[in-house]
């Protein structure tokens, strides 16, 4: 039985995915597994018991994935869930960027008198805005959403080009042949609009808009954020607003520094607030650690690889180490020392770690508890669970 731990709201149909027989919600100190949304576990004393956490969104910055990855728990995220909820929220806020329907809908509401319908359209000029339509839009990572951000801005009619040096084959069959792919970055930021960031937060992408690349957008451009805050460097894009190196900035990310700013149009983090991405979302992270607590496979996990074998035999070994030389070896020797057989392995590694799923046909449970103990003694190895082959399940 394995008891599932959740912070925040979890939409109801994703917990129901957890079935009774094996799973219980809420009722132990000790749980296998950890579901959240925005809830921050940096500061989090992580129990023993814990083997994943599966986050309802994309982002992982609120999991302290590094920490995790140490102590040999799997995180889980749930791209693209959100993907919709977030693209046309991006595409309301190009729309809004052209458009001051806000300020015409907000001054409305202070006409006064029985003519205020001659009030509107004497004055409806001061509202005037331009079109989407030929306007340049540059789209930084074609991810899910990136890829989605494109599509619908072509279809608005807008020249688009994207920039994105690591897009996956199932991504690039998904964006319109329309959509032009840039060489570099720099090439967006020169020729674009409208540039629009969808781009993973790293060491590598903190301020990927700073000062420098402000400096190389067109005057009239409008920079658009829904993906993370740090992304763009809030201080750098004050100034060129300011210096009128740019024309308008766009953010779901609440700076403080960003309120109170014509220029610069705030909303509180609007981008997955939609009761179908939450429900997405919920389905999704459930679904990954489900199919990992009851059989070990992972997929789509931000700090491990992909690993997914087939359970045919009565139990399997999974385990957790360092990428080190002979570790296999290391595991398979372990193994048949106990006159254990081994039906079938796989082994991927990631970065400094590794993860291998090892099949075996015994059925003797005090050799194979021998066996696990053995593993778990030997030098580079953080985890070793052992799962007994139960009826198919499905995910």
């Amino acid at each position: 039985m394995y008891d599932i731990k959740t912070f925040n709201a979890i939409a109801p149909v994703g917990l129901a995915r957890f079935n009774e027989e094996n799973f219980t919600i809420n009722k132990t100190e000790t749980p296998a597994g950890i579901i959240l949304r925005s809830e921050k576990l940096h500061e989090y004393d992580f129990p023993a018991s814990v083997l994943a956490v599966a986050r309802a969104g994309a982002g992982t910055n609120n999991v302290p994935v590094k920490q995790c990855t140490e102590d040999g728990i799997v995180v889980f995220n749930t791209p693209g869930a959100n993907a919709n909820a977030v693209k046309e929220l991006v595409i309301a806020c190009l729309l809004l960027s052209v458009r001051p329907i806000l300020k015409g809908s907000n001054w409305v509401q202070t006409l006064t008198g029985t003519d205020t319908e001659e009030q509107a359209e004497a004055q409806k000029k001061q509202f005037a805005g331009t079109e989407l339509e030929g306007k340049k839009l540059g789209v930084i990572g074609l991810g899910a959403i990136g890829a989605m951000v494109a599509n619908d801005a072509y279809r608005l009619g807008m020249e688009v080009t994207g920039f994105d040096p690591f897009v996956s084959v199932d991504t690039a069959w998904s964006i319109s042949r329309r959509v032009k792919r840039a060489q570099s970055m720099d090439e967006v930021l020169k020729t674009c609009d409208f540039i629009t960031v969808h781009v993973p937060l790293s060491e590598n992408t903190h301020h990927l808009i700073g000062k420098e690349q402000l400096a190389q957008m067109k005057k009239n451009a409008v920079l658009l954020n829904f993906a993370r805050g740090e992304l763009v460097e809030t201080d750098a894009v004050i100034e060129a607003l300011a210096q009128e190196e740019i024309s308008n900035f766009v953010t779901d990310f609440a700076d403080e520094r960003l309120l109170h700013n014509e220029k610069i149009l705030v909303l509180p983090h609007l981008g997955a607030s939609t009761e179908e991405a939450e429900i997405n979302c919920a389905k999704m992270a459930a679904r990954t650690l489900k199919k990992f607590l009851e059989t070990g496979n992972i997929k789509r996990s931000v700090n491990f690889p992909t690993v997914e074998m087939a359970f045919n035999s009565p139990f399997r070994f999974t385990i957790i180490h360092r990428n080190v030389p002979n570790m296999l070896g290391q595991i398979s020797t372990g193994i048949a020392n106990l006159d254990i057989n081994i039906d079938t392995m796989i082994n991927r590694s990631r970065d400094d770690f590794a993860y291998t799923i090892v099949d075996i046909s015994e059925t003797d449970e005090a050799k194979i508890n021998a066996a696990a103990e053995k593993i778990q003694a030997a030098e580079n190895i953080i985890r070793v669970r052992t799962i007994k082959n139960t009826e198919a399940v499905s995910y």
